[in-house]
């Protein structure tokens, strides 16, 4: 015998859900009439209209408090009940077939929007409990159809638990503006060598890397921004670089961008010979430090003068391992392959970057822990950099377009739910860089911040 009914749940039954899923929907006109029938009506109008002078005297007073912990709160409550509100929610979702029918009384069964976030002006995440038989993917491949129901420049998904997922719905470009260059830290003391801030996340919270025991790997077509990257965690480093605790090492084969960094270099090199040669040289230094951490007994270095932190640059890896000499190229993938598996350890870091990242092209790039993904050319280059499936979760980096305002801007992937953040990275220009050079040779102070 079936323990299923063939009969729906009655409508009053579904409307004390309602209640009790929504209970600000009962207690906020609830307590508006009580207070009426208490204090009387123009006692309560005046207590409402003085909470509603209040909270404007604190948007105009104060906007950053005010932006930081009452609007995001009032932000959402407006999308959820004007946006989203349930007929809305309910044509979205069967528009974009992800509702699904009871087999027994019938009734169409819709996924649930549990509640809705807006940390950013610009991006709102739905947090939807799944209909009994759905999964992520079904959401994954419905992502275009999605993206244009929302009315949304884009839409990604994750994972938040068994049967919860959520939505992140980009309604506008969060990075409108240039961000500034990384002031430099004025003593060692300052510098986190696991977390140095590069730029922002479409949130609005800050977007940061660390060169210790992490590769990174940017891709990113001509004028992306690839470049402003490396020079934003340089410029985070800058005092470890003038004390002797960083040692920088540059493969340039372009010669453009990096060459007013040779004077502050430990080596630096530009023909793909001369580059193998580095690459050689860096390693050893690697199988060096591993030799004295083995005879510590030690798993991992700590940076010092003893044991810096050796920082690799490899610009245009395309040149370096595909397009050059074959006898150095090898070289150069065999040397890089060993530094990717072994060097986080010993504090010998690589950041590369390149125009295509394929395979052929970048034979080494799943040894890369972090990747950044920035304007491409291809659709397919976003799965080749972020991983299988990156873009199809939102990362649309080849739909960034191709104007000097978006340099800078792409996506990484979260390590935890591996999906997709819209990231900018800082703008450093040639006098920041040349500030940083002067700053590490001794010849210049600091500016002043004010």
């Amino acid at each position: 015998m079936s323990r299923t009914s063939n009969r729906r749940r009655g409508r009053e039954f579904q409307a004390a859900l309602w209640l009790v899923r929504h209970p600000g929907s009962v207690l906020a006109p609830g307590t508006v009439i009580a207070s009426g029938m208490e204090l009387g009506w123009s006692a309560t109008g005046g207590i409402t209209g003085t909470a509603a002078l209040g909270l404007a005297g604190w948007y105009r007073a104060h906007p950053d408090t005010f932006d930081r912990y009452a609007a995001p709160h009032l932000r959402a409550w407006r999308r959820r009940w004007v946006r989203y509100v349930g007929p809305r929610w309910r044509d979205i979702v069967r528009a974009c077939e992800l509702s699904s029918t009871h087999r027994k009384t019938g009734e169409e069964l819709f996924p649930r929007l549990l509640r809705v976030r807006s940390a950013s002006p610009h991006v709102e995440t739905l947090f939807v409990k799944l209909v009994k038989g759905q999964h992520l993917r079904h959401f994954e491949a419905k992502l275009p159809e999605l993206t244009e129901a929302l009315k949304a420049e884009r839409v990604a998904v994750e994972r938040v638990k068994p049967m919860v997922i959520a939505l992140i719905v980009q309604r506008s470009e969060p990075f409108t503006e240039v961000i500034d260059a990384p002031e430099m830290p004025e003593t060692v003391d300052a510098v986190d060598f696991t977390d140095i801030y590069v730029g922002e996340d479409e949130y609005g919270n800050e977007f940061r890397l660390g060169p210790l025991g992490q590769h990174v790997f940017v891709a990113g077509a001509t004028g992306a921004g690839k470049n402003s990257i490396p020079a934003s965690l340089l410029r985070g480093m800058a005092p470890a670089l003038r004390d002797g605790l960083v040692r920088l090492w540059i493969c340039d084969p372009k010669q453009m961008e990096f060459a007013a960094l040779a004077p502050v270099a430990h080596r630096y090199a530009t023909a793909t010979e001369d580059c193998a040669e580095l690459v050689g040289e860096y390693v050893a230094d690697m199988q060096a430090t591993q030799r004295e951490l083995s005879a510590r007994g030690d798993r991992k270095i700590t940076v010092c003068r003893e044991t810096p932190l050796n920082v690799l640059i490899a610009d245009e890896m395309g040149a370096l391992l595909a397009y050059g000499d074959g006898a150095s190229a090898r070289e150069l993938r065999k040397s890089l392959a060993l530094v990717g598996s072994q060097g986080r350890a010993t504090g010998h870091s690589m950041l590369g970057l390149v125009q295509e990242p394929t395979k052929d092209t970048v034979p080494v790039r799943e040894l890369f822990t972090v990747r950044v993904c920035l304007r491409v050319t291809s659709a397919s280059h976003v799965d080749m950099t972020l991983g299988e499936g990156a873009r199809l979760r939102g990362a649309l980096a080849d739909e960034i377009p191709n104007v000097p305002e978006t340099a800078g801007i792409g996506y990484v992937v979260r390590q935890r739910t591996r999906t997709p953040l819209r990231v900018r990275s800082a703008y450093v220009s040639d006098a920041e860089v040349t500030e940083l050079v002067d700053f590490v040779r001794g010849t210049t102070r600091l500016r002043a911040v004010s």
